[in-house]
């Protein structure tokens, strides 16, 4: 099967949602993609993975998470425990075998649960400017009192986005949630070789952030690559094919 064969399947979940996503099988490991928050399946990352994992053989798999891109529901319904739910569930019910899972931003925090979950599963982990902790440490510690009052008041706060010209609804659920899945406040049982690309020029989530999640990350074979001039989406012709070689090498790794 291929990616374009596979376009606009829509996987079953319960309550009558669907979850769209591509799948490409290839040797393994699979490469899994998670996207970020607002983004979906189509970004320029995903594009260029697709391109080279067909070119490459590997397995490929990436999909909208609930309320993103052609899966169903609303954006501001969804939570970190559902979107991780929904990682879950593709790796379990369409992959077999080994995978590695490739977190872009807020991607990577799902990324970081998603391999606890699944930890016999995991060949590898890529963080792409990887932001686990968002809500609490990026969302909740910026807003003011007043912003504060609001969302625990009216249920949400409209912030606005240097990526889209609408603003963002955070919803009080997507806060409270968080707080159950912060996962930079004690020690990660990742074991599997693990690689974090950050731009120190990303203005949206600190590079300083991969470090501390190399940090905490208890396997040894992790090595956290940052980019001096690069910024938070990693899309330039350079970054991409970064990129592409980091995923080579860990497959290569993986297969040795």
């Amino acid at each position: 099967m291929s990616i374009s064969a596979a376009q606009n399947t829509h996987h079953m979940r319960s309550g009558g949602h669907h979850l769209a996503y591509d799948l490409a099988p290839g040797q393994n490991p699979t490469i899994v993609f998670l996207h970020g928050l607002k983004s979906d399946r189509n970004g320029t990352k995903a594009d260029v993975l697709v391109k080279h994992c067909a070119e490459k053989g590997f397995g490929f798999l990436r999909f909208d998470m609930f309320g993103h891109g052609q899966s169903s529901g609303q954006f501001q319904d969804g939570t970190i425990s559902r979107w991780v739910e929904d990682a879950v569930t593709v790796i379990d019910e369409l992959t077999q075998g080994p995978v590695i899972l490739i977190g872009s931003s807020m991607g990577g925090w799902v990324a970081v649960k998603t391999a606890l979950a699944r930890p016999e599963r995991m060949a590898g982990f890529i963080g792409i400017a990887a932001a686990p902790d968002f809500t609490e440490d990026l969302m909740w510690a910026e807003l003011s009192d007043a912003q504060r009052a609001q969302v625990m008041d009216e249920g949400f706060i409209d912030l606005p986005s240097e990526y889209d010209a609408e603003p963002y609804r955070i919803n009080k659920a997507l806060i409270e949630d968080g707080r159950i899945n912060l996962v930079l406040r004690d020690e990660i049982a990742i074991t599997c070789p693990v690689r974090l690309l950050h731009g120190q020029r990303d203005t949206s989530v600190p590079w300083q952030i991969a470090l501390s999640l190399s940090d905490m990350i208890v396997g040894d074979d992790v090595q956290t690559l940052l980019i001096k001039d690069g910024d938070h989406r990693l899309s330039r012709p350079q970054d991409l094919k970064h990129l592409c070689n980091v995923v080579d090498d860990l497959v290569q790794q993986v297969r040795l």
